[in-house]
């Protein structure tokens, strides 16, 4: 079992693997089995060299056998995690967008000055609504950004105002590797909304950040701006939106 619990630190499995359900049934399945093993050796009167050799190529044989599936367990455990990240900045937004329709008349995201200003490197084209600019860009775009050395130029941090950013340097708020943009004034509305801090993603990669699409039309067809956010590990997987 020491072999076990070794190669899984070795593999680099997270402790929140031993706290997935499906995780601890197949820690449990391991060791029921190599009891049963241990048992059977110690029964056995005269093992040889040979049959001892034979049981830990077993004993290894397994827990390599496993391996891959506690690395999509481990992977699996992240992309939820890194979900309900992106579903609090999206809850925030929302918060953030119903506040500034209640005391302006128009509502807006973080980092807008008006519901009709972009944030971040998406704009509309002449007499274009704000539901097609989205379809167009989810669907075309970053449907092709598969990680973060992919071209995110259009995108701002959501936690971090600037490239020396002493808070997101520490937090892991940002990966300085990409290229994410920055925008102040939203990283501030975002970071206010949280308490003054910021989440940091669970993947090695990842960091978060958005854009905003502005909205569009006026009066009956008037149309809300979108809000777009990503963790950069991933942005064609790792990704919502939000349409007030």
């Amino acid at each position: 079992m020491i072999f076990l619990v070794r190669y899984l630190y070795y593999i680099g499995i997270e402790n929140d693997f031993l706290t997935n359900q499906i995780g601890r049934k197949m820690i449990q399945t391991l060791k029921t089995i190599i009891k049963k093993m241990m048992k059977t050796i110690r029964k056995t009167n005269g093992n040889s060299l040979a049959e001892f050799a034979v049981t830990t190529a077993m004993m290894a044989t397994l827990a390599t056998t496993a391996a891959p599936k506690f690395g999509q367990i481990g992977a699996g455990a992240k992309e939820k995690k890194t979900i309900a990240n992106m579903d609090k900045i999206l809850t925030v937004a929302n918060n953030f967008y119903n506040q500034t329709l209640s005391e302006e008349g128009k509502g807006r995201f973080p980092g807008q000055s008006k519901y009709d200003q972009p944030v971040g490197g998406i704009s509309l084209g002449d007499g274009q609504l704000t539901d097609e600019a989205l379809e167009i860009y989810l669907e075309t775009i970053l449907d092709s950004k598969d990680n973060y050395e992919s071209d995110l130029g259009e995108f701002v941090y959501v936690f971090s105002t600037s490239v020396d950013d002493d808070d997101a340097l520490q937090g892991g708020w940002m990966n300085t590797s990409t290229s994410v943009v920055f925008d102040t004034d939203g990283a501030l509305d975002f970071k206010s909304d949280f308490g003054n801090n910021g989440i940091q993603s669970p993947f090695q990669d990842g960091s978060y950040a958005y854009l905003v699409i502005p909205g569009s039309g006026s009066g009956t067809d008037a149309q809300a701006p979108a809000l777009v956010v990503i963790d950069t590990e991933n942005p064609a997987q790792l990704n919502k939106f939000l349409v007030p």
